[in-house]
């Protein structure tokens, strides 16, 4: 679809299309030497017009609202514009104000003088159109003159204005292919840079590109991401929301809506406009809107009692005081960039000496003067448009501005003025610099120097690109764009004690100071719209540390859920998007917003379980000490000798190193803890089955050398039994020396059980070496339940293998069932699994071999003697044979 300015550029073409071949027409119709000159339009009487060398054209809005129009292919009549704005007079006169002051100066074109002629714009592209083609034409004034040259005025070599980016446009798609330059003092599009589309355009207004930027700025240093934005179908807005668009997505900050409304509503769409705002959660909206425009959004937000929205305003309303009185409690905490402001010296006498006479020499501003003094002029003075109340009286003519408030004659707040006073100073310098140009040396090297008395367009845009200059201490350049240094004012709407607006400076934007620190900000001199907290405006609230974004699906990213970090990871910032894995020697904390060193584990003596553990091995070592010195002090009697007396003392001594081994296991694990312990468990294991095994052989052996004619004894005797224990260890020991040179047992620190913890351990290195010893004691066990078991039906009173038969399937029976434990168990509890094992063992073999033998010696001493051994021994030989006979 069309837009609405192409729309209105079709018609207008066709107009002026029109127009030309009427006046082709008349003039062919009358020939050359006709005297008659007809103006094809209506006479444009309400300007303000002065002569000069070089007159400047001027287009202000004077009228900020104008009647529905239909163009016309047959004449060009002029609009009756209404709703007159004091401001933009102001403006039209600090333009006058500067062309009087620079045609006083000395320096600055001291034999030129400048002229003026200001047309209304009436803030419509109709007629800024007209306006704009009278001025660079010339326009009769009188019908009845006698030649169209005699009637017209001075064509105007440039423009000073319009204030609306979309009226600019329009002017310069139209007067472009002349060259004619525009100097615009308000219009900010950023579409208006493009110097391939406008080539003579400059602005002393900074483009929206920065505007976005500073906006951008300040939206991040307050940390709402969750925007709402409108603006009116206008090139402004549009370009202006789309700059911002394209800025957010490099600042993290997400826009919750954009909506566009018609630059002329009706009821329906300042509802939606409403509805849309009131349905949406960000409580921040920025506004590329005409001050026009937002009073009627306003006057339904009073309406609707809407009255939690922070505003960010744009440069176009920031320093709006019309809309103050009416929604003063809406607008109250408002903040929005401003173009710098200046006082200007000299301008607030020249304003406020207008008076009635000025009304007769200008009847364009009678209505200024009625509606300012609500008083009634003659309706031959106002012939622009008659609106006098029926009950003022009549103006007497003694009335003065200085007596009066007005935004007319209100110089505290001079922004747009200095840019029109800029704007003017531009063209001055750039007619000076061509003043001084010698012939052949100008922007035209094969002409001579253009004639001041008749300057061109084109020569004129050439110079005005090139100047640099100072003005109220201000320096003023423009870059290959045409757009000037870019600084604002932060300005803060806040309430003044007699309840009138105070526009309050709270920082400032300098894009010349870079974009880190392009922003300064007096956060203390804030004032918000509800109190003075900084209004939130999110999507989503932030993520505290120990948390991730999670982004929603099909939402924008400013839309997220908080996930917790796992076990093991951290997000020490907020809204981190990811997780940190902590490092292998450290682990999350409660919060998972720190990694601390990990809690180190390990089977120490200060626990229950290792106290335990400790107890149970010193009382085992006890014990066996205690039988050891039971047999020791009945050393001499049967039973004891009837055992093979030298190898129980051994194994005594074996068990009471083996209890003991085991409290090596406990505490802080060391390289040198950990040799000792396997090392240490392994051997003294190994001497203990030896020993047994020894007694299981002298068993058998005893009773077979008891047979007529064996000599079996005499090759088992105690050199041979100490020998065998001693070569059985020997072995256990190479095995050990083998384990330790090559791999050895190591402390370690395990961290695959339990992640958050680390796990102090002794590795037991190579892990054949490990199962080499434990096979190895599985060896002797084994060889010594087999010849126990051949032993068992031997004599009780020689008899120790039913009981070593006991004490090795004991021994097998906890060997056994500590593997799959010791593999599975975790952490510190692997070690309780050896030390357990190692503990059950002992215990296994001290009671199955010596507490019968105990028994007997400490409880039933009568049995402790070689007559009852004997018979004992006799009567069961004669039970077995009669057993035998019987069979």
């Amino acid at each position: 679809m069309r837009s609405p300015l192409v729309t209105e550029m079709a018609h207008l073409l066709a107009q002026l299309i029109a127009l030309s071949l009427l006046f082709l027409k008349d003039l062919k119709s009358t020939g050359a030497g006709d005297v008659t000159c007809r103006f094809q339009g209506e006479v444009e009487s309400a300007a303000f017009f002065q002569e000069g060398d070089v007159v400047l054209g001027g287009l202000f809005p004077l009228h900020y609202r104008s009647p529905l129009y239909a163009p016309s292919f047959k004449n060009s009549r002029a609009l009756v514009c209404f709703s007159f704005s004091p401001r933009a007079l102001r403006w039209m006169q600090t333009m006058i104000f500067t062309i009087k002051e620079i045609n006083q100066r000395k320096d600055l074109l001291p034999d030129l003088k400048l002229g003026y002629r200001i047309l209304d714009s009436c803030d419509d592209i109709h007629a800024c159109l007209r306006s704009s083609l009278i001025l660079v034409n010339g326009q009769i004034g009188n019908t009845s003159l006698l030649s169209c040259a005699a009637a017209a005025r001075p064509m105007s070599p440039v423009i000073i204005g319009d204030a609306g980016s979309s009226r600019s446009v329009a002017i310069l798609r139209t007067l472009g292919p002349f060259h004619i330059p525009l100097v615009s003092y308000f219009a900010s599009c950023h579409c208006l840079s493009d110097k391939k589309e406008f080539p003579t355009f400059m602005r002393t207004m900074p483009s929206d590109a920065f505007q976005i930027q500073a906006i951008a700025t300040l939206i991040n240093y307050f940390k709402w991401t969750w925007i709402g934005v409108i603006g009116g179908n206008t090139d402004y807005a549009r370009f202006a929301i789309q700059l911002f668009t394209e800025e957010c997505k490099t600042r993290e900050v997400c826009i919750a809506y954009t909506h566009f409304y018609p630059t002329t509503m009706n009821k329906g769409d300042v509802l939606k406009v409403t509805e849309v705002i009131k349905r949406s959660s960000a409580k921040v909206v920025l506004s590329f809107s005409g001050e026009s425009e937002l009073q009627s959004i306003l006057r339904e937000f009073k309406r609707q009692n809407i009255t939690d929205i922070q505003w960010i305003a744009g440069e176009a309303w920031a320093t709006g005081k019309s809309l103050w009185n009416e929604f003063k409690d809406l607008l109250i905490g408002s903040i929005g960039f401003a173009i710098r402001k200046a006082e200007i010296p000299g301008l607030k006498e020249f304003l406020t000496r207008l008076r009635l006479s000025d009304v007769h020499e200008f009847s364009f501003i009678a209505e200024f003067w009625e509606e300012t003094f609500g008083c009634k002029l003659n309706s031959s003075l106002n012939t622009h448009v008659h609106t006098a109340s029926s009950s003022w009286e009549p103006c007497t003519g003694l009335e003065s501005l200085e007596s009066v408030y007005s935004a007319y004659s209100d110089v505290s707040q001079l922004r747009v003025s200095y840019n029109v006073y800029k704007a003017v100073y531009v063209v001055a310098h750039a007619l000076h610099n061509m003043s001084a140009c010698v012939s052949g040396s100008g922007p035209f090297k094969n002409q001579t120097c253009g004639d001041m008395r008749n300057v061109l367009p084109e020569q004129l845009s050439h110079y005005m690109k090139q100047v640099r200059f100072s003005v109220l201490g201000e320096e003023v350049s423009f870059d290959e764009n045409g757009d000037p240094v870019a600084s604002y004012d932060l300005m803060n709407w806040q309430e003044g004690p007699d309840g009138s607006l105070e526009l309050v400076k709270v920082g400032y934007y300098d894009a010349s100071l870079g974009r880190e620190n392009s922003l300064i900000i007096n956060v203390s001199t804030v004032r918000w719209h509800r109190g003075q907290q900084v209004p939130r405006s999110v999507c989503s609230d932030s993520c505290s540390p120990g948390s991730r974004k999670a982004t929603r699906r099909g939402q924008p990213v400013c839309c997220f859920d908080c996930v917790p970090c796992a076990d093991g990871e951290i997000s020490s910032q907020t809204d981190s998007l990811d997780c940190t894995k902590c490092p292998l020697e450290t682990w999350s904390n409660k919060a998972r917003d720190q990694c601390i060193p990990k809690e180190v584990e390990f089977l120490s003596y200060s626990e229950s379980m290792g106290m335990v553990l400790t107890v149970v091995s010193t009382l085992g070592a006890c014990v066996t000490a205690a039988v050891s010195g039971v047999f020791i002090f009945f050393r001499n009697t049967p039973i004891v000798r009837a055992n093979n007396m030298e190898l129980s003392f051994l194994l005594l001594l074996f068990l009471i190193l083996c209890f003991l081994i085991a409290l090596t296991f406990i505490g802080e694990p060391t390289d040198w803890s950990c040799m000792v312990r396997y090392t240490a468990f392994s051997i003294s294991f190994a001497l203990c089955i030896s020993c047994i095994l020894a007694k299981t052989v002298v068993v058998l052996v005893a009773f077979r050398a008891t047979l007529p004619g064996s000599n079996v004894m005499k090759w088992f005797g105690p050199t041979q039994q100490r020998a065998s224990v001693f070569v059985c260890t020997s072995v256990q020991i190479l095995i050990c020396i083998i384990w330790l040179i090559t791999s050895p047992p190591h402390a370690a620190h395990n961290t695959v059980h339990q992640s958050e913890k680390i796990i102090l351990e002794c590795a037991v290195g190579s892990a054949l070496g490990f199962w080499g010893v434990l096979g190895y004691i599985g060896v002797l066990a084994c060889l010594c339940f087999f010849i126990a078991f051949l032993a068992r039906k031997l004599p009780d009173n020689f008899n120790e293998a039913k009981f070593i038969t006991f004490s090795m399937l004991i021994f097998f029976a906890v060997w056994i069932t500590f593997i799959p434990a010791y593999v599975s168990t975790p952490g510190k509890y692997t070690v309780a699994v050896q030390v357990f094992a190692i503990l059950a063992s002992a215990f296994g073999l001290l009671s199955c071999i010596f507490a019968p033998k105990c028994y007997i010696i400490l409880l039933r001493p009568e049995k402790n003697s070689k007559k009852y051994l004997m018979d004992k021994s006799n009567k069961k030989h004669q039970r077995k044979r009669t057993n035998f006979i019987n069979t």
